[in-house]
């Protein structure tokens, strides 16, 4: 039996961290009492007792559970560490090596929601010499209203909000330097993200021409390319190119992949424009799934444990 403490279980990304443990018969959760979850002692106690704990805070709150952890193993769900040279990336897709990394890390950060469909998308083009690392990339992107946490989904679930509006205008979004940084890039990607009127699904866009790669290429060679990379990936499910029977009349439909630890890949386009599109539950394998999956490769049982990569638990607007 593990025993794992969530520090910010009754988080957005904590609860579903939580749900997807509870019924497990490897699992024990260490909890709180309210009047402890911000006492320092409790929780030096409940990391003393913990195999792994993972922490589902805000970053100044993640930094300091951080430092009153000395010995436990550290999952951090928040944005703190997810460039910090002693911090593992907990992203096991990421290259062939980064699943041993993880098992053996006392320290993982959980990638972003955003980072991780644009990181899956360039990262093997980049990594096997077919897109340049010092291109300018724009990179467009659209998540449910969950992605902004307890005030913005009260904020749409209390109030008629328009159907998809753009934020970070001021180009400084916090995920970039992890997109920079794991993507393998040279310069920092125009990054414009999207909050919807639905409440978890996910799309990131990547609008590409030929001046973007170091040879021609199309969907098809794109998609071949993910394919050989991701072949003994069972999170990632690469699409056919130009995959127009999969959409939904003309439309792509952002929550195809909610209650999953699933990401799709789609290539669209010839050989002079491509679109590169990345699916995924920005709530599963964008925070909760993947802290699980992390968990599982820790404490070295099978990946995949409490987690699915079709369809078994839909959580659409709740």
């Amino acid at each position: 039996m593990f025993r794992i403490f969530i520090d910010g279980q009754n988080g957005t990304t904590g609860l579903q961290i939580k749900d997807r443990l509870a019924e497990r018969g490897d699992i024990e959760l260490i909890e709180l009492l309210d009047a402890e979850r911000k006492t320092d002692a409790a929780k030096r106690a409940a990391l003393s007792a913990a195999d792994v704990a993972i922490l589902c805070l805000p970053d100044d709150a993640a930094r300091q559970t951080a430092q009153l952890a000395t010995k436990a193993r550290l999952i951090d769900a928040s944005t703190a560490h997810r460039t910090h040279p002693d911090w593992t990336y907990g992203l096991p897709e990421l290259c062939p090596e980064q699943r041993r990394k993880i098992q053996t890390a006392q320290r993982v950060s959980n990638p972003g929601c955003y980072p991780t469909g644009f990181i899956l998308l360039l990262r093997p083009l980049i990594a096997l010499g077919l897109l340049k690392p010092d291109q300018a990339i724009f990179v467009s992107a659209l998540s449910g209203y969950s992605g902004g946490g307890k005030a913005m989904i009260k904020d749409y679930q209390e109030q008629s909000q328009t159907a998809c509006r753009p934020y970070g205008l001021t180009l400084k979004h916090k995920h970039l330097a992890e997109m920079t940084q794991f993507a393998k890039l040279q310069n920092d990607p125009v990054f414009l993200p999207h909050v919807g009127d639905f409440y978890q699904g996910m799309l990131v866009e990547i609008g590409l021409t030929s001046n973007h790669f170091a040879k021609p290429t199309s969907a098809a060679s794109i998609t071949e390319h993910w394919q050989n990379f991701y072949q003994n990936e069972p999170n990632i499910q690469v699409q056919e190119p130009n995959h127009t029977a999969g959409l939904a009349g003309n439309f792509l439909e952002p929550q195809a992949c909610n209650g999953t630890n699933r990401v799709d890949l789609f290539a669209f386009g010839d050989e002079q424009q491509s679109l590169l599109v990345a699916r995924l539950d920005n709530l599963g394998k964008g925070a909760a799934g993947a802290a699980v999956q992390n968990l599982n490769l820790m404490l070295g049982i099978d990946e995949q444990t409490g987690l699915s990569a079709q369809d078994t638990h839909p959580r659409i607007n709740p």
